[in-house]
């Protein structure tokens, strides 16, 4: 059955009628076809990835280098196989990636130095290609997609590898004294925030500590001010009962002290002298004012004319006066 065919997961199926490139695809399947009349191949419409190995380039110093493998994930689309297999034939990633990689490769190394390829530039290398690759194919309309570009490192000559190596450790070890450097200032700059904090709590420790001496002590006046108000009422209230009770003592004493009370306080003081003298009157040497010398007569008349004068408490009992002639007579 030489008709029959099969086409396989993964790839469709493209006729040729006597050499000529047929507009119809298969897809998966078993299919049939006129013997010797018609061809057919498989195109795969599944992602691949092609490798392109070995490719020189020059740099802008003049140096050569070898780039070992570069890969490119491609796919191309059903839609698309038909026209692009006409327009590029069966091997369509012969031109639009092999070739297109040499090629795109050449113009990066030319238009750099050793170091940009090697070092500067060397991570772009993937996005660049890429980007380039990807741009081709849709100008010319090929359906291909490119999914991603991996570049490898490239080879360098020995001297010129060993030069780079001692260079690339020189540097590492710049680097690594560089941050080493970094890390003591930063290490000293924490420490010097580190202290600048301690110094600000101490100073607000202190502050509080300040704050809390001075509310103690406001505490303490306040208290002893406190303490001395009451003192002060109480010896306010003190001074005003004493005062009332003067004042008192002196309304009552004004009330009590008339002149006939005084008079009689008088003749009870001289009532309480033990002597008594008998006779018209009373030496004047006891009797202070010509007042007292009138107060006076009443008593030693009284005396002489044989009254009964109270002694006193002291005096126990009365005394009786002179004879009752001169009393008669005085009374006349």
């Amino acid at each position: 059955m030489l008709g029959l065919h099969r086409v396989t997961e993964g790839n469709v199926a493209v006729y040729y009628r006597f050499g000529a490139l047929q507009n119809v695809t298969k897809p998966p399947g078993i299919h049939w076809k006129l013997p010797i009349v018609y061809d057919h191949h498989l195109v795969q419409v599944t992602v691949q990835t092609d490798e392109v190995q070995k490719i020189p380039c020059g740099t802008r110093g003049g140096v050569m280098v070898y780039f070992d493998k570069i890969e490119v994930v491609n796919m191309l689309r059903p839609s698309s196989v038909v026209s692009t297999t006409k327009a590029f034939g069966l091997d369509y990633d012969r031109v639009l990636i092999f070739d297109k990689i040499h090629h795109e490769i050449n113009q990066l190394c030319s238009r750099s130095t050793l170091h940009e390829v090697l070092v500067e530039k060397f991570d772009q290398f993937d996005d660049i290609l890429k980007e380039t690759l990807q741009k081709d194919c849709d100008t010319f309309g090929t359906g291909l997609d490119i999914i991603a570009v991996r570049v490898t490192k490239p080879v360098i000559p020995e001297k010129i590898r060993a030069g780079y190596e001692a260079m690339e450790v020189e540097k590492t070890s710049l680097i690594v004294s560089t941050e080493r450097a970094k890390t003591i200032e930063i290490e000293a700059q924490t420490e010097k925030r580190k202290r600048a904090i301690e110094a600000e709590m101490a100073a607000e420790v202190q502050a509080i500590r300040n704050q809390q001496m001075v509310l103690e002590k406001k505490t303490r006046q306040e208290e002893s001010r406190i303490e001395n108000e009451m003192v002060l009422e109480k010896e306010k209230a003190a001074a005003d009962a004493k005062y009332y009770s003067i004042k008192l003592e002196a309304e009552g004493n004004a009330l009590l002290h008339t002149p006939m009370y005084v008079e009689l306080q008088k003749a009870k003081s001289l009532a309480m002298n033990t002597k008594v003298y008998f006779g018209e009157k009373i030496p004047a040497m006891l009797l202070d004012t010509d007042r007292s010398a009138d107060a006076a007569a009443p008593v030693s008349h009284a005396m002489a004319c044989g009254a009964r004068i109270p002694i006193g408490k002291d005096g126990h009992g009365e005394q009786r006066g002179g004879s009752s002639e001169s009393c008669d007579a005085t009374s006349e």
